[in-house]
């Protein structure tokens, strides 16, 4: 009987199999609230994030492996999430960052020397001191840091975080209908697996 459940299973197309290892409400939640998404004509992958997360840090590499291959009708989206107040600096470190048009020189290695030199990163005194090892003049870091426009992201993230149902981080929010984790997906790579799925499943609705 085993062996006739294992053929079974390898004649099935891939998103069959997949259906039967994702199961809604364990590995992936659907949202009783759909969100809207940015563009219509893409399926919206949204990853929230904490830079001071040690999870969020190990996914990372994950997250380029997958950016490399995902397909050309995803759209991939970075927000950082606020579940606590005290996230909100960080939050606001990404947003002058994404502003100034310096994410990629300060993404990474914000996430890298937080977790793997140990830097207490968590005032906005020693985030401004590394953006100006990044490049940043300290004047273009602090008028960022408080515009109208970084405030108006921030305010957004908080209200994200909170209609995503976001209970910890990393979370990955696909097409504004459904939320996974390393928890519910059981890993980093099932993870990925369970957003191709999503992603997948989004595609053939359209």
């Amino acid at each position: 009987m085993k062996r006739f459940w294992l053929s079974l299973l390898l004649l099935l197309p891939l998103s069959a199999t997949a259906a039967i290892a994702f199961e809604e409400g364990k590995s992936y939640k659907k949202l009783a609230q759909p969100q809207a998404t940015m563009d219509k004509n893409k399926i919206e992958v949204v990853e929230l994030f904490w830079y001071g997360c040690p999870h969020c840090h190990k996914f990372q590499p994950y997250v380029e492996k997958w950016l490399k291959t995902k397909p050309d009708n995803v759209s991939y989206i970075r927000m950082p999430a606020i579940l606590r107040e005290d996230w909100s600096l960080h939050a606001r470190a990404f947003y002058t960052a994404e502003t100034l048009g310096v994410l990629d020189r300060i993404h990474t290695p914000l996430f890298d020397a937080i977790h793997n030199d140990k830097r207490h990163l968590f005032t906005e005194g020693k985030l401004m001191d590394f953006f100006a090892e990044h490049g940043v003049n300290n004047d273009d870091f602090r008028n960022t840091f408080h515009s109208f426009a970084v405030d108006s992201k921030v305010r957004r993230a908080r209200q994200m975080t909170r209609r995503y149902q976001t209970r910890g981080t990393p979370a990955v929010a696909i097409n504004g209908k459904y939320v996974t984790g390393p928890g519910m997906a059981k890993g980093f790579d099932n993870m990925i697996k369970v957003i191709d799925y999503l992603v997948e499943k989004e595609t053939q609705q359209k």
